[in-house]
């Protein structure tokens, strides 16, 4: 009687051992999430220890990737066709992209901010004041632009508008062009959809082909704007002129859509200007594409990223994704 009891007590001490169960160490890992906040444009990020592996960018001097998976989002269901508006254009059903470079607008009023000046009241008064008073070196080059009049009386919040046969908007920043995306329901365009975008459906280096053709899209002219209103290049980059320069060739910012040969191709549709007329910034914060009298062939593969997020002059522009 007595061995029973030992054994059956010894059973009943081991019976929690048995039944715990150890957490699984397969789980998967935690991604990014951003999430809009209501004080501002920023997002709001969980941070996670390993980003997704399809999110990684190669260095300029790597070759990019042939894809990016079924999705640039992991495990991203394919979205249906249709869904992106006039305005844009569907990338492979992952996402849209604007069709054209950005033009701004007054949120609150819907007026046309000029594409001539940084779109902030105090910068727009000081550029003006100042290039009105600046001549160029020759009499038959353009005359200082004036603003919008609202543009100097009141501050406005510049919201991102897509338009075809327009100069596109320059003199913006990072940060201000991330703000008018979002004041448009939209977002700047990470640097891996622009680059898919510019690529077009057959994955190229250029929006036109494999290999550089001079002329095909604007870029790397025979002209540099600052260089003929001022003769300097590096000299006086927020002159409200420096959009409505021309070559011999003519006007070196061309109106978006202007150059045929620099589209994209997605399906029946197209992305234009994506390669030249502006750079553009991108989410991480630096710009790419190059600009009309940038010199380089490097085509979808150009960037700068030298310049941090509040920086402007006249050569940079954007465009959104959403």
């Amino acid at each position: 009687m007595r061995a029973r009891c030992a054994r059956l007590l010894a059973v009943l001490v081991a019976l929690p051992c048995c039944s715990r169960r150890e957490a699984p160490d397969d789980l998967p890992a935690p991604v990014l999430s951003a999430v809009p906040t209501s004080s501002g444009p920023s997002p709001v990020v969980s941070a996670s220890p390993n980003p997704p592996d399809l999110l990684y960018l190669p260095d300029a001097s790597v070759p990019p990737l042939e894809t990016l998976g079924d999705g640039l989002l992991p495990l991203a269901p394919p979205k249906p066709r249709g869904r992106c508006g006039p305005d844009m254009v569907d990338v492979r059903g992952e996402f849209c992209i604007d069709r054209y470079e950005i033009s701004l607008v007054d949120l609150q009023s819907g007026q046309a901010l000029s594409p001539h000046y940084h779109p902030t009241r105090a910068q727009t008064a000081a550029s003006y004041e100042r290039y009105r008073g600046l001549n160029p070196l020759r009499a038959n080059l353009p005359s200082v632009p004036p603003p919008e009049a609202f543009q100097l009386q009141h501050e406005f919040e510049p919201k991102a508008t897509v338009l075809a046969d327009v100069l596109p908007q320059g003199y913006l920043s990072g940060e201000l062009a991330d703000a008018a995306c979002r004041r448009a329901g939209k977002r700047l365009c990470s640097h891996a959809e622009w680059l898919t975008a510019c690529r077009g459906e057959r994955s190229r280096n250029f929006p036109y082909g494999d290999k550089y053709q001079t002329g095909a899209c604007n870029v790397f002219r025979d002209g540099h704007p600052a260089a003929i209103l001022h003769g300097n290049a590096s000299r006086e980059h927020l002159d409200p002129r420096l959009g409505l320069v021309s070559s011999q060739d003519g006007p070196l910012l061309r109106r978006t859509g202007a150059t045929a040969s620099c589209r994209s191709d997605w399906g029946n549709d197209a992305v234009f200007d994506m390669v030249g007329n502006l750079d553009e910034w991108v989410a991480e914060g630096f710009f790419v594409g190059g600009f009309y009298s940038r010199a380089t062939r490097d085509g979808c593969e150009a960037r700068i990223t030298s310049h941090p997020p509040y920086y402007f002059d006249y050569s940079l522009g954007a465009r959104c994704c959403r």
